[in-house]
């Protein structure tokens, strides 16, 4: 089923003040971050403004976490980078992916009616035939100025819309689609209006002084499960219960001599009783 939209399609239905105001709709790239990255900095007149998107049918090239490849079929998949200049201050850093991953969860829930969730730090999953699936992906990039604070930071995402069963990718944690969890085809471009007013108004209120880590954090289905963190570095493993999470998102975990660990940045799976 054709499901292609233009950039005037998208700044013609947007609820939005500013976010996707200014947007650009491209056949395909290597990867929407890295050339947003490149517009970025360039540094000229040229640059985008804050709140400009950047969509493709198709990334030759796409990336998640833990530099893992992200492939999708053209046109199947909702594929974009999110321009933002915060100046946060650096212990705010991970409170974008925190509200980015949380308006997925909150705009597949409302247009498709799953039940979604986030595993730590930032997969959208949803539960399907009783089994967590993941179906989003995210990746932050920025940069600090000389005060220490976030300058400008991109946020890219992609969400597995109508991709079909043969065509998933493969993942630590069984992947899906929403075709595929639904049942049906899913529209891209109310998914994606959707999305983009969640991340508006969520972002709009961290300037408000209200953080999106207490909505952010009853999402997460790692809570209180048994964890095994992978430290893809040092190839050390920890296995513990994960506890919660600390204001800036780091995950708790007690290992299993009751010592616990903040951890800021690994690879964390669920495992069974």
């Amino acid at each position: 089923m054709e499901d292609s939209f233009t950039a005037t399609a998208v700044t013609q239905s947007l609820t939005t003040r500013w976010l996707g105001q200014s947007c650009q709709v491209l056949p395909e790239v290597d990867s929407t971050n890295d050339l947003l990255k490149a517009m970025v900095r360039q540094g000229d007149s040229g640059e985008p403004p804050a709140g400009f998107v950047l969509l493709a049918d198709y990334q030759r090239q796409g990336r998640g976490r833990l530099a893992r490849r992200w492939e999708a079929p053209p046109g199947s998949s909702l594929l974009l980078s999110m321009l933002f200049r915060p100046h946060w201050p650096a212990e705010q850093v991970n409170w974008l992916t925190m509200l980015v991953s949380l308006a997925a969860a909150e705009a597949i829930a409302a247009q498709t009616g799953l039940e979604v969730g986030i595993k730590w730090p930032n997969d959208v999953l949803v539960r399907q035939a009783g089994v967590w699936h993941k179906v989003s992906g995210i990746l932050q990039e920025g940069d600090f100025g000389a005060d220490g604070r976030l300058q400008w930071a991109i946020v890219g995402i992609g969400i597995n819309v109508n991709i079909p069963t043969g065509q998933l990718p493969e993942g630590i944690t069984p992947p899906t689609s929403l075709l595929v969890a639904t049942g049906q085809f899913v529209p891209r471009l109310p998914l994606l209006l959707a999305l983009l007013a969640r991340v508006e108004v969520l972002y709009d209120g961290v300037g408000n002084g209200r953080s999106p880590h207490a909505a952010w954090q009853q999402r997460l289905i790692t809570l209180g499960q048994p964890v095994q963190v992978n430290y893809p570095h040092t190839n050390q493993t920890l296995l513990g219960i994960a506890e919660g999470t600390d204001a800036a998102g780091h995950l708790l975990v007690r290992d299993t001599a009751g010592q616990r660990h903040t951890i800021t940045a690994a690879d964390v799976t669920l495992r069974q009783h």
